[in-house]
């Protein structure tokens, strides 16, 4: 248990942003798993659904959920099934 008062204040911030790194990792792995199944089913919708996943990861980096190179990274690979070979 927490001693100080410093302590005791960094212990319910953790919680707190615990849960909301918790709910914005939940909504990037559903935005891709409905990724992955639109291309799949080569959907026309697949592309509004990889802007949605794009701005989600920036947001994620944005509030430090996620690295910048691993966002970047998904970013690409969500992409790549979109360049023109």
């Amino acid at each position: 248990m927490a001693n100080t008062k410093s302590a005791i204040k960094a212990a319910r911030k953790s919680l707190r942003l615990t849960e909301r790194n918790r709910g914005v990792k939940t909504r990037l792995k559903t935005l891709r798993k409905r990724l992955d199944t639109l291309i799949a089913s080569k959907d026309a919708a697949a592309k509004e659904v990889a802007a949605d996943y794009a701005s989600a990861m920036d947001r994620a980096v944005k509030s430090g959920v996620v690295h910048k190179n691993a966002a970047s990274r998904a970013k690409s690979h969500a992409s790549k099934v979109f360049s023109v070979k």
